[in-house]
Order: structure tokens, then C-alpha cells, then sequence
């Protein structure tokens, strides 16, 4: 494998499939089996996972709800979110932990940075969830900042489309998929695969965000592998 510590974003919306609301428990169920299959080479694995599929923070505010009451509650969803994935990886028997930034004591931990790494040492996947526990912030900030606590050689981005274009492929069939880019270039075309405060941390943390289809089969084996699978974005990247 080519990394031995990776960040897994995985966004609200893909855990619902072709669902209009909600989770798809077959799709969540095929995530888990290659998160197993990763985790079963050794590689220490934790997860951010958004909550888009029930809440969407920013979708409730544009409608008048407060900013921040609107943001806790789609921090809230991310913890449902985490539960289900949790559940799903320890179906088949691999051991996985959530934790999250806001106290819920009764269903998971709290987000403690060295707990979290002592999970990783030991082989256990762990789930963060509840975003950063403040509202204003996505979850690919969350990311980002996990990524850099926890010292993560990578923050993979499971998304629906098979990398980064120069614009909307669904919209656009002539649009370019990028191989790779700088965290300079994703900010000044403003490409919004991450979040402009996502991209700053991994820029000043030097840490690398590889965007990749979560749905084509094995496609997280093959990004731990190192297998150019999407788009890779990093301070050493040529745009090609």
C-alpha cells in the first residue's frame, strides 16, 4: 500500500445511493466491505462523513432558519450517518469507533485527538462525526483538520464523478477531468471540490486530497494502492 494513514471523506449524499432522502443500506454496505479490504492490509483508516442525505445546514438557512441552530442540526445527522457506517463495518467484524465533536457519551466517544490515534495503532477504523462541533464549518473542513490532528498521509474525497473538472462534466461534455492540480490552482478557479478553508489547511499542512467515483467497484483499495484512480490536488502537483 502506498500510505499507511488515510483520512476517508465521504459525503452525506453518497451513503443514500439513488435514494431521494436517507441511506441506502446496500451502498453503505459495499462501502464497508472496501474499507475492510483496506483496513485488512494494514492500512489505519478513519472516516469524516457528512450529513447532507438528512439535514443540510446551509439549505435550511437560505429558507430563514438561524445559521448556527440550522448548522448543529446537520451536525447532529452526521452522527446518524456514522452510526449506520459503524454498524455496517462491525457486521463484518471490523472493529470501529465513533467519535464525536459535540458530547453524546451514550452513543459514542468524544473526540479526544490521542484516543483517536491509539484506535488507529490498533487496527480500529474510527468514524468522526459531528463535524468540528461548530457551526459556519463543512465537513470537508473537518476533514482537513482531522486529517492534520491525527497526522494523516492523505485525505481521500469519495465523491459520484471520477475526479476534478474545469467544469460541470453533467452539464458540460467537452469538460476537462484534471490528473492533478495545485491547492493554488483549485482556490484561484474557485473548482469547489473542497471548501476554500479545506483547501487552506491541506495547503498549509502540506497534505494531499486524492478525488475519486466511491461507486466504481474496489476504487478506495485501489487509491490506497496509489493507483491514479481520480484527481490528486498537492503543493507538488503539475496541472495536467
Amino acid at each position: 500500500m502506498a500510505y499507511q494513514r488515510v483520512l476517508l471523506k465521504l459525503s452525506g449524499e453518497a451513503l443514500m445511493g439513488d435514494l431521494g432522502y436517507g441511506i441506502d443500506p446496500q451502498i453503505v454496505s459495499d462501502i464497508a466491505k472496501d474499507i475492510a479490504a483496506v483496513v485488512a492490509s494494514g492500512v489505519q483508516v478513519a472516516i469524516v462523513v457528512g450529513g447532507g442525505n438528512i439535514f443540510r445546514g446551509v439549505q435550511a438557512s437560505a429558507k430563514g432558519m438561524d445559521r448556527a441552530t440550522a448548522d448543529y442540526i446537520g451536525m447532529i445527522a452526521t452522527v446518524m450517518n456514522a452510526m449506520t457506517l459503524q454498524d455496517a463495518l462491525e457486521q463484518i467484524d471490523i472493529p470501529t469507533r465513533v467519535q464525536t465533536a459535540i458530547a453524546m457519551q451514550e452513543v459514542a466517544e468524544p473526540y479526544i485527538r490521542r484516543r483517536a490515534i491509539r484506535h488507529l495503532e490498533k487496527g480500529r477504523v474510527v468514524i468522526f462525526g459531528a463535524g468540528s462541533g461548530n457551526p459556519f464549518f463543512t465537513t470537508d473542513t473537518t476533514a482537513a483538520l482531522r486529517a492534520a490532528e491525527i497526522d494523516a498521509e492523505v485525505i481521500f474525497k469519495a465523491t459520484k464523478v471520477d475526479g476534478i473538472y474545469d467544469s460541470d462534466p453533467a452539464k458540460n461534455p467537452q469538460a476537462k477531468r484534471y490528473e492533478s492540480l495545485t491547492y493554488s490552482h483549485v482556490l484561484a478557479n474557485d473548482l469547489r471540490v473542497m471548501d476554500g478553508t479545506a483547501i487552506a489547511l491541506c495547503k498549509e499542512n502540506d497534505i494531499p486530497i486524492m478525488v475519486f467515483n466511491l461507486f466504481e467497484k474496489s476504487n478506495i483499495v485501489r487509491a490506497v494502492q496509489g493507483e491514479p484512480v481520480g484527481t490528486i490536488v498537492g503543493g507538488s502537483c503539475a496541472v495536467k
